[in-house]
């Protein structure tokens, strides 16, 4: 899939993210030189092939006092990891969750759901909600506490050269 120069001009205006004003489109639109509906749609469109996943703020969580981050990592029994992962992913709490392939026999875990407190008690407490959630389908559990952000960017196209 490929994107012509109009619209890799549109996700390279935008990755680092949308003008902090009333019309972003419409500023970004003039930028390109195009109207900010036509800016719209297009982003609608690479929405809608796959080509971009969302359009969404992304907050500096220690900025908003949640201190504490915690990557949950579960081991999901694999007939209900699905299931039971919408479910994780669908609480408010959780930020991310994603199934991954384990790496056995050092790491049996294939569920992670990040989530975030204002402290490590708060995060554990949260942690105890998934657990009763995954019920008997989970056979262990751990958790990893971030130290600091290293990145906190998506992925960036490089301009092309010429």
């Amino acid at each position: 899939m490929t994107l012509d120069a109009i619209d890799r001009r549109i996700v390279e205006a935008t990755q680092a993210g949308l003008p902090l004003c009333a019309t972003p489109f419409a500023e970004i639109g003039d930028s390109l030189g195009l109207e900010g509906a036509d800016v719209i749609a297009r982003l609608v469109k690479l929405k809608e092939r796959g080509v971009i996943r969302r359009i969404g703020a992304a907050p500096n969580h220690y900025r908003l006092g949640m201190l504490a981050n915690g990557m949950s990592v579960w081991d999901v029994d694999d007939a209900q990891v699905d299931a039971l992962g919408a479910q994780v992913g669908a609480l408010t709490f959780v930020t991310h969750c994603y199934r991954r392939p384990r790496a056995l026999p050092d790491w049996p875990y294939n569920l992670f759901a990040m989530v975030h407190g204002s402290d490590r008690e708060e995060v554990q407490e949260k942690r105890a909600q998934i657990a009763v959630l995954l019920g008997p389908a989970c056979r262990g559990s751990d958790i990893l506490f971030s130290s600091r952000i290293l990145k906190k960017t998506g992925l960036r196209l490089r301009r092309k050269e010429g």
